[in-house]
C-alpha cells in the first residue's frame, strides 16, 4: 500500500450524548433503488470530533467531490481509498431518502425526524443488529442535524471510476489544475436575463420549512454552466446547480467566466 493510500476498517462505536433514533422492530421496507455518485476522493485529516469518528470508526473523514457537490461517505465495511482518485459509489443519499419518507410534523419536531434515521440506515444496510442500527442512526441524525444541506451518503459499494487515470486536464508546473480566474462581475439582474434553464423556485427543505430567498454567489463558466459555488449559505447548498444553464457572457467576441449572484426562492412548506 502506498503512502497516499488509506485503509479504513469500520467498526461500531458507541456515541455517548447524542440523540438516538429508535431501533424498534418495524415492517421491513421494500428494497430501494440505489443512488450512484462519482467524484474525486478527499480525505479530511483535520476532522477529529467524536461525531466524525463515529461515522468512520476513528479514521479521517472521507468525501467524494463532484463539481459543486461534496458527499460525506458513511461506511459499514472496510475499504481502501486513494485521495485524489476518482471513484463511483453506490448506496443511499441520506437526505434525499429522509425527504422522500416525509415528515408529518413539517419540521416542527426537528430535522431529521427521529423515526426516519433508523429506517434510512436499514434501507442501506438491511439485516444489521438493532444495537448496530441504533449506533449508526444516532450518528447519522446528529451529522445531518448539524449540517442539513451537506450530503451524507451511506455506501453499499465503491470502486475506482473508469476515468480515474484520465490525465487530460491541463495542469501547471506544480501539477495543479489551472483555473482561469473570472474576467468580470455581472450583476444578478443582468445574469438572470441570460438564464436559459434552471429551477429558481424550489420547495423549502424539511429542515427550514419556512423557506425564504437565498442569494448565492457563483462562477459561471464559458459554456454558461455553474462552475463554482462561493456562498456558504446552507440553502444555496441544496440548489441543483447542474441543472442551470446560461447564455455565456461575452467580452471581445469571446465567451468568458464571470462572477455573479443567483437568487433562488424557496417556497414555504404547507
Amino acid at each position: 500500500m502506498t503512502r497516499n493510500t488509506h485503509f479504513f476498517g469500520f467498526l461500531v462505536l458507541p456515541l455517548a450524548g447524542l440523540a438516538g433514533c429508535s431501533s424498534a422492530p418495524s415492517t421491513k421496507p421494500a428494497a430501494p433503488a440505489r443512488d450512484k455518485i462519482q467524484g474525486k476522493a478527499l480525505v479530511a485529516l483535520n476532522e477529529s470530533t467524536a461525531l466524525d469518528a463515529a461515522l468512520n470508526a476513528g479514521g479521517p473523514s472521507v468525501y467524494l467531490v463532484d463539481g459543486l457537490k461534496r458527499y460525506r461517505l458513511f461506511f459499514n465495511k472496510a475499504f481502501e481509498v486513494s485521495p485524489g482518485k476518482e471513484y463511483v459509489a453506490e448506496g443511499i443519499y441520506a437526505q434525499k431518502a429522509i425527504d422522500a419518507i416525509g415528515d408529518p410534523g413539517q419540521g416542527t419536531n426537528g430535522y431529521p425526524p427521529e423515526a426516519s434515521c433508523g429506517r434510512v440506515v436499514r434501507m442501506a444496510w438491511p439485516g444489521l443488529a438493532f444495537d448496530v442500527t441504533d449506533s449508526y442512526a444516532s450518528s447519522l441524525r446528529a451529522k445531518v442535524n448539524r449540517f442539513p444541506a451537506r450530503a451524507v451518503f451511506l455506501v453499499t459499494g465503491i470502486q475506482l471510476a473508469p476515468s480515474a487515470t484520465d490525465s487530460a486536464k491541463k495542469k501547471d508546473d506544480a501539477g495543479n489544475e489551472e483555473k482561469e480566474e473570472p474576467k468580470v462581475s455581472v450583476p444578478a439582474d443582468k445574469q438572470s436575463a441570460l438564464l436559459i434553464e434552471g429551477p429558481t423556485v424550489l420547495p423549502a427543505p424539511l429542515w427550514e420549512p419556512s423557506g425564504g430567498t437565498a442569494h448565492c454567489k457563483v462562477v459561471v463558466d464559458e459554456e454558461g454552466k455553474i462552475a463554482e459555488l462561493n456562498s456558504g449559505a446552507q440553502l444555496c447548498e441544496t440548489v441543483p446547480w447542474s441543472q442551470f444553464r446560461y447564455k455565456p457572457a461575452v467580452k471581445g467576441g469571446h465567451p468568458i467566466r464571470v462572477n455573479t449572484e443567483v437568487e433562488v426562492r424557496f417556497d414555504k412548506r404547507t
